[in-house]
């Protein structure tokens, strides 16, 4: 089954796509084990200290980034849609249980499409409006993600998962 892509709005939304050369159930398991997001979800030299997943619809991804000088951020995220090796879709607008955030910024959409022995990768963040998308942009989003998409690259090539 083929899923159809989210139809990005350049206005509110980001989009990191690559071909990576690392096979979609790899991609997949780093993304959906803590053990193995842990290690590569953060822009070295940040690091995830603590992460939980209940990889469900309603479920949650919970994790706390450091950064270099030891301040702590957690995150709480609900999974809106899991489709194994496909998509994956998260949101800090809800929290687990679709129970309403006090903090809503994006939307995640990670479509893996096989190509290949690899991946084409497309990471799609969602904003509610132009301040917030401005806003990630300009916290970095294209360098952010795409450091951590190779840090997994390199993570699973190391056969770490």
């Amino acid at each position: 089954m083929t899923l159809p892509i989210i139809a990005a709005d350049p206005k509110l939304d980001l989009v990191l796509e690559r071909q990576i050369d690392v096979p979609v159930e790899l991609v997949w398991r780093a993304w959906t084990t803590p053990e193995h997001l842990r290690h590569w979800f953060a822009p070295k030299p940040w690091e995830i200290t603590s992460c939980d997943i209940d990889l469900r619809p309603g479920g949650a991804l919970n994790f706390t980034m450091r950064s270099p000088d030891g301040q702590e951020f957690p995150n709480s995220q609900c999974y809106l849609e899991i489709v194994p090796n496909q998509r994956l879709v998260t949101t800090d607008t809800l929290l687990a249980g679709y129970r309403p955030s006090a903090n809503p910024f994006f939307t995640a959409v990670i479509d893996l499409t096989p190509k290949g022995t690899g991946t084409l990768y497309r990471a799609t963040a969602i904003h509610g409006s132009e301040a917030g998308r401005k806003q990630h942009e300009e916290m970095g989003f294209h360098d952010g993600w795409g450091t951590v998409l190779g840090q997994m690259v390199d993570y699973i090539k190391a056969g770490r998962v």
